[in-house]
């Protein structure tokens, strides 16, 4: 049986970790791109990875940007994956307020010189481009592939110019190229600056007595939050099939930042007014009050489906927490065991 090759871009972060997972168990060959930084920001694949010289490797990282479409060019000629998975990009919606300019040349022009670099080198590939609930911003919801765009932030801006980017290479040049817009989706690999890591976090640490309060936002914005270990499998799922097309992926209920915050609270026995404080440092320039998606479509054509919703996923994250912080007697849920990087670690041998 053919082995089949994929390369995914933002291999390190939460989706990247989920989706080299699900791969390296279906048997492809996967290779992720590395930004060059001064400090190894990989705790989430380290538990996958072997040395490069053991012959039973599969998985392998390259140092790669997505500001220079050179080297993407170069690694695109060398490996020849059969699938690619863009998941890079400058991802945090209150930072892209601060940063516009970073967030559209990584997260917009980034997906564009990807796109090229496939399109100039003649690879037969298929692509899958991460987008974004983000995208669609103050439409009504329930949201779905024909809902029209109205981003308000310039993430979701540049979401939006990757989207037609991806959508122009199919047309223009008949690439396989989807989109996979993607609601909200968290994990206990999730970064911490992001609400819901953010909040799991000051729950179980709040418990245990470390600290006392957390400062958050807005806490009427809504959002359709999943769980991304599944949601990968519908990035899988949407180059699977005969022809390309673009596809929603979300649980299809909406949730308030509130009602998660007390899911995570009540979750350890505690009333999270009692901890909660407001901070207008974190109110975005300009809102969007409610994402809820309609994933009909990806369950007629693909047959994904969600099986976890906001309540069942905060209670998972405030385990996970919990249990980090008390590594000797259990580990996170959904986070796998490693240990720090050490100057003898074969991933300091990235190609």
């Amino acid at each position: 049986m053919t082995v089949k090759t994929a390369l995914i871009t933002g291999i390190t972060g939460q989706d990247g970790s989920y989706l080299a997972e699900l791969l390296l168990g279906k048997g492809y060959v996967v290779h992720g791109v590395v930004r060059r930084a001064s400090t190894f920001n990989t705790q989430r694949v380290e538990h996958l990875y072997r040395d490069p010289h053991d012959p039973e490797a599969r998985l392998f990282l390259h140092y790669g940007d997505l500001t220079d479409g050179t080297r993407i060019a170069g690694l695109l000629e060398r490996l020849q994956p059969d699938e690619v998975y863009h998941l890079a990009a400058q991802s945090h919606v209150r930072v892209s307020f601060d940063e516009p300019l970073f967030t559209g040349d990584s997260t917009g022009l980034g997906t564009t010189r990807l796109l090229e670099a496939i399109r100039a080198t003649g690879l037969p590939c298929r692509f899958y481009q991460a987008s974004s609930s983000e995208m669609f911003g103050a439409s009504p919801p329930p949201q779905h592939e024909e809902t029209p765009f109205h981003p308000r932030s310039p993430y979701g801006v540049a979401k939006v110019y990757a989207y037609w980017a991806t959508r122009n290479y199919r047309e223009a040049y008949g690439m396989y190229a989807v989109n996979g817009i993607l609601f909200n989706h968290e994990s206990p690999r999730r970064g911490p600056t992001f609400v819901t890591r953010k909040v799991a976090m000051a729950a179980a640490r709040i418990k245990a007595g470390l600290q006392d309060v957390v400062y958050l936002g807005n806490l009427d914005a809504r959002r359709d939050w999943g769980y991304a270990a599944e949601y990968v499998e519908g990035m899988w799922r949407m180059l699977q099939q005969d022809g390309p097309d673009d596809y929603v992926v979300a649980t299809g209920v909406s949730y308030s930042v509130r009602d998660f915050v007390e899911h995570c609270f009540a979750h350890v026995g505690l009333d999270w007014r009692d901890h909660v404080l407001f901070d207008e440092r974190y109110l975005r320039p300009a809102e969007v009050d409610d994402l809820v998606g309609d994933a009909s479509k990806a369950a007629r054509v693909l047959g994904w489906q969600p099986t976890v919703r906001a309540p069942e996923l905060a209670r998972l994250m405030v385990d996970a927490e919990t249990a980090a912080l008390t590594p000797a007697l259990a580990t996170p849920v959904g986070m796998p065991t490693t240990s720090p990087v050490s100057a003898t670690s074969p991933l300091l041998e990235l190609a």
